[in-house]
């Protein structure tokens, strides 16, 4: 591709029509990026979201839902190999299930085509190999923070990313401001938020930001309303859920400050459960919970990010889940 200087330096959000590629791009501050031009609702007739992985005995299995709407999930495929406590996430057109247990850490990375289904094919490896990471996409890179690895268990505070559209292997971003583990996290196009977490001897409230289209270390944002870890994060590109047994904390994303915690509840306490999210909705899936202890729950619960109200029935996940991932081609890393 040709590239054309712009008159003068342009700044980072500027846009230009590519006349080699006939494309929108958008400049990030360091490069041209090409404006993804399609929508959930033409591929995929709605937002999809789609779950992989499950505890404690690790499956292959994938499950795929229709966010638009209310309902249960169905069989999408399968993962390249049986796993759980992965982490995930996604473009427009695909989604990425990075690490977890076999139960033995692992650092496989799978990728796959969100509108069609099928089974998993190989992307690469990361670099630190476990499980529990906290991970966002702007729809170009995908940054993968945190996470521990089992045997011999290990926490650590490393950053890494994959670039979304090129299967690879991953590459060091950064640092976290402290090690943790079981962390949730939300964003925007532009921000990555990874929201409490765990190290030893105690559950965090701390919440890190990172930049997406640079490397570097993360930043304090502000704190969780309380302590906690291995729950699940949603969010627009505006607004944010974090939750772990309960309650729902808010996070407003771009703006530095603490999460509010403004009385929300999910319909059933539970942690272990996999997120999804559309530009409206976030719907939370399966989990672990005293009143449904192992193989875990199908409950689905979501709410609207322009809600301040509890969480409401979705469905039932065609079987019991927890410590899945969860991803979808509308989320609001995408705009």
């Amino acid at each position: 591709m040709k590239e054309y200087q712009a008159i003068g330096n342009p700044t980072s959000g500027s846009i230009r029509f590519n006349t080699d590629s006939n494309k929108l791009e958008i400049y990030n501050g360091n490069q041209w990026w090409e404006i993804d031009s399609t929508s959930p609702e033409v591929q995929t007739g709605g937002t999809r979201g789609v779950l992989g992985g499950d505890s404690p005995s690790p499956r292959t299995r994938i499950d795929f839902f229709n966010m638009s709407t209310t309902g249960g999930s169905e069989d999408f495929g399968d993962l390249t190999q049986g796993r759980s406590t992965m982490s995930g996430s996604s473009s427009r057109t695909r989604g990425i299930f990075l690490g977890g247990q076999t139960p033995g850490s692992t650092n496989v990375i799978d990728f796959i085509t969100i509108s069609s289904k099928g089974d998993a094919q190989d992307f690469g490896d990361h670099i630190y190999n476990g499980a529990f990471s906290a991970t966002w996409s702007n729809g170009t890179r995908l940054v993968k923070a945190g996470g521990e690895a089992p045997s011999p268990a290990y926490t650590h505070l490393d950053i890494e990313f994959v670039t979304i559209a090129s299967a690879s292997d991953g590459i060091d971003f950064g640092n976290l401001t402290e090690k943790r583990r079981r962390a949730m996290s939300i964003g925007s196009p532009t921000r990555m938020l990874v929201c409490g977490g765990y190290s030893s001897p105690a559950s965090k409230s701390v919440i890190d930001y990172i930049t997406m289209s640079t490397q570097g270390n993360g930043a304090d944002f502000g704190d969780l309303s309380s302590a906690r870890h291995t729950g699940g994060g949603s969010s627009n590109a505006v607004t944010g859920f974090v939750s772990s047994d309960s309650d729902v904390d808010r996070i407003t994303i771009a703006t530095l400050g603490s999460a509010l915690d403004n009385g929300a509840d999910l319909t059933s306490t539970r942690t272990s459960f996999g997120s999804t999210s559309s530009k409206t909705r976030a719907v939370f899936c399966g989990g672990y919970s005293p009143a449904s202890p192992y193989p875990g729950s199908n409950v689905m619960d979501y709410q609207q990010f322009a809600s301040d109200g509890n969480f409401i029935d979705f469905g039932d996940l065609a079987s019991n889940m927890q410590n899945n991932a969860g991803i979808s081609n509308g989320h609001g890393g995408l705009g």
